[in-house]
């Protein structure tokens, strides 16, 4: 059964966590075409969705939070047009359960992991096995996604694992529900590190890359996109287009995401 329109939108509204998520009663009406983008894609697809409206006079509507939160908003009855994953996972969970158009789905982005801490700091860590996180926070806590959900946390745990340093953080983490709830954790200096995408550290001057991990301690993280099952809007068929299209890549880069091509290779 579906959702209540109002709930759909309570949750929505309490997942947006203050990153911006804009949704009004022309999106509720089917009138803009709204996606739901993973919260690392704020600054890049705000900036795509101006450039958007800008060419074709149309607006785009996103609602930006955690991946997991957005596709089980969308299996509740949510009328995203779009949905943009941080990791393979969520979005193939969409396909399991048939709520995206798979003949619309390609892997679109791609990102790094880093270390992060306030931009004050003077630690600079080198990222390999027998990494001593623990010593490094100093009695604080390690900023993150939720590791059993948030794509961030999920890749970062299995960095973590993979260099061994996991056990001696596991009980000094700070879990958020998406990964910019981490870094404003850090940007605050309410945690001494985190672990977050390259492109989040890149948009807080509040920050600084520590180190980064190599890309054989976690699977790659991919960015995926595709159509939800239920859109009926040709705008979102001419958005996502735009989004996968040339103009959109630069906009991309300049917030440190590689542009995959056709396939799913790194260009």
């Amino acid at each position: 059964m579906k959702t209540s329109g109002r709930l759909w939108l309570s949750l929505l509204l309490g997942a947006a966590l203050g990153l911006g998520t804009l949704v009004g009663p022309a999106a509720a009406q089917g009138k803009d075409p709204l996606i739901f983008a993973a919260a690392s894609l704020k600054n890049a697809l705000d900036e795509i969705a101006g450039q958007w409206q800008r060419q074709s006079g149309k607006k785009a509507v996103i609602s930006y939070a955690a991946s997991n939160t957005l596709i089980k908003q969308i299996e509740a009855g949510a009328p995203a047009d779009i949905f943009i994953s941080a990791d393979l996972d969520w979005m193939d969970y969409g396909q399991q359960k048939n709520l995206i158009k798979p003949d619309t789905r390609v892997n679109l982005l791609g990102n790094r992991l880093v270390l992060i801490a306030p931009k004050d700091s003077t630690l600079r860590l080198n990222i390999q096995p027998g990494l001593d996180l623990a010593g490094a926070l100093r009695g604080g806590r390690l900023a993150m996604g939720n590791v059993e959900a948030v794509p961030a946390g999920k890749y970062g745990k299995a960095a973590l694992e993979k260099l061994g340093a996991w056990d001696g953080v596991k009980d000094k983490i700070a879990q958020t529900e998406n990964v910019r709830a981490a870094l404003l954790l850090v940007a605050r200096g309410e945690a001494p590190l985190g672990l977050v995408y390259q492109t989040d550290a890149t948009s807080d001057p509040n920050v600084k890359i520590v180190g980064t991990f190599p890309e054989n301690t976690h699977p790659p993280i991919i960015y995926p996109i595709a159509l939800t099952r239920e859109s009926s809007n040709p705008d979102a068929v001419a958005l996502l287009n735009f989004i996968r299209s040339p103009a959109a890549r630069a906009a991309f880069e300049r917030q440190g995401f590689t542009v995959l091509e056709p396939g799913g290779q790194r260009s």
